[in-house]
């Protein structure tokens, strides 16, 4: 018998482009790919090994649009491998995270990235 997961996500998620990414700031430890983003949180996924994370923010970014979300608060909900490697180094991970409380600019920007980028729900 096959048990149904529950789902406990409040908002919508949505896939972006390939060219959206998010980053670990303030140095960008960590950079990958937005897998699906809500007006919660995102996911992303990137090389590495998990480690604690020293970030208190994240910063969203399109590279064929001129579109940049700046320092957003973040939880780390989930770092797990996507595909495991020999080499400990090059596994490819996904990350979620829950976003923080955002300014009124950061939710309208993020509201804008949605509306506008958003290429399909997940």
């Amino acid at each position: 018998m096959t048990k149904k997961r529950l789902e406990r996500r409040k908002s919508k998620r949505f896939r972006l482009p390939t060219s959206s990414f998010a980053g670990l700031g303030p140095y960008f430890g960590k950079v990958g790919g937005i897998l699906d983003v809500s007006m919660g949180g995102l996911a992303f996924s990137y090389i590495g090994i998990e480690e604690p994370n020293d970030s208190l923010y994240l910063d969203v970014f399109l590279i064929d649009h001129d579109f940049y979300l700046r320092r957003v608060p973040f939880v780390t909900i989930s770092d797990i491998p996507i595909v495991p490697d020999v080499r400990q180094d090059m596994t490819l991970r996904r990350r979620g995270v829950r976003f923080g409380k955002l300014t009124p600019q950061q939710k309208s920007q993020l509201d804008h990235l949605i509306q506008n980028y958003a290429i399909g729900e997940v």
